[in-house]
């Protein structure tokens, strides 16, 4: 695990393989760890670098006031300070709506974009009912004495946490910072990609679990409507952490994804 420093924020990455830079961007009440089969699925094609954002993982904490663009120029200033763009970026749920908002700002060091079981920001995405019944969740959630908080969301898996990754799972739960989690949630129920994702220029691939529940395929598909030359790819029975529940097919959508935009 190494580090770069970012505006004052300390920034930890791993890096590892050689090839093309894959950049893995986390979801929200995760860290980096998140990708746990991804490098040894991929690194020996490309050179993946998986960050823990500010406010999660090895990262410093939070700056009071963070928003969507901060996350975005961070992850700018890494591929920057890595000497990586442009990059494919791969994100997964609020990784995927920071990637977007990192193509917003900084399209010059987006290479392709690997958008993974997630939304245009919850408001660009979701029904305003379903929203607000995600931000009354976070609300409760957020509310407990910090001994019973559980960062753990309802509809993550399509049948429950996989086995293998049990131990990942409770481990990253238990290192979620519930200001982050807090700052997450609400920069998602108010984020609204939709008018960039016409303007996106670079090869999409749309990556989704079958039965994800939290972003159902009706936003892949609004997503795939709304980019020009988007492709979808469906990872039958997988849920919304569809990298972790069929991992191997996860990666080989991916490689085929990237091969196909050779040469990379």
């Amino acid at each position: 695990m190494a580090s770069v420093q970012v505006g004052g924020v300390d920034v930890a990455y791993t890096r590892v393989g050689h090839g093309p830079p894959l950049l893995l961007v986390h979801g929200a009440g995760a860290d980096g760890r998140m990708w746990r089969p991804q490098p040894d699925g991929l690194a020996g094609e490309f050179t993946v670098v998986v960050w823990d954002e500010p406010g999660a993982g090895r990262s410093s904490d939070l700056p009071e006031g963070f928003g969507l663009a901060d996350f975005a120029h961070c992850l700018a200033a890494l591929v920057e300070e890595l000497g990586l763009g442009p990059a494919h970026a791969a994100g997964l749920s609020w990784g995927g709506t920071v990637v977007l908002e990192l193509y917003r700002h900084h399209p010059e060091l987006v290479r392709s974009l690997i958008l993974v079981d997630t939304y245009a920001g919850w408001k660009g995405s979701l029904p305003p009912e379903e929203v607000a019944a995600r931000v009354e969740g976070a609300r409760r959630m957020l509310a407990v004495p910090r001994e019973e908080f559980d960062p753990t969301l309802p509809g993550l898996f399509a049948d429950g946490p996989p086995a293998r990754f049990a131990a990942l799972l409770d481990a990253m739960a238990r290192d979620v910072r519930p200001e982050t989690m807090g700052a997450e949630l609400a920069l998602m129920a108010e984020a609204d990609e939709r008018d960039v994702l016409p303007r996106i220029a670079v090869p999409t691939l749309l990556l989704w679990g079958e039965r994800d529940e939290r972003s159902p395929l009706d936003v892949a598909r609004a997503l795939l409507e709304a980019i020009e030359g988007a492709r979808l790819v469906v990872l039958p029975g997988a849920g919304h952490m569809s990298n972790l529940e069929a991992p191997e097919d996860f990666d080989r959508a991916v490689r085929a994804f990237l091969h196909s935009l050779r040469p990379l």
